[in-house]
């Protein structure tokens, strides 16, 4: 990968909220970012410890769409979860 590569590439992060149920980060983690429950499971309590956690490093373009799906999936199950990117 090139220099120039790496500069579109972001860091896609969930951040901890006290309404968001883990299970529900859990699917999330699943179903949106292809996680093994075991893999979910963990990461979810490092957000809840944290504050936030990576979820994945993809392409600017990537990241924005999981954003954005993260972001729909949480509106229609009523949850404020939020997802953000960095650049990596």
């Amino acid at each position: 990968m090139s220099d120039a590569d790496r500069s579109v590439m972001a860091k896609v992060l969930l951040l901890n909220d006290d309404e968001t149920t883990m299970e529900f980060v859990v699917q999330v983690l699943e179903d949106v970012f292809g996680k093994t429950r075991y893999q979910a499971l963990k990461l979810m309590l490092e957000i809840h410890r944290d504050g936030s956690g990576e979820c994945g490093v993809y392409t600017a373009e990537q990241a924005s769409d999981i954003v954005a799906r993260v972001a729909e999936l949480a509106r229609h199950n009523g949850f404020p979860l939020r997802c953000i990117t960095e650049p990596h």
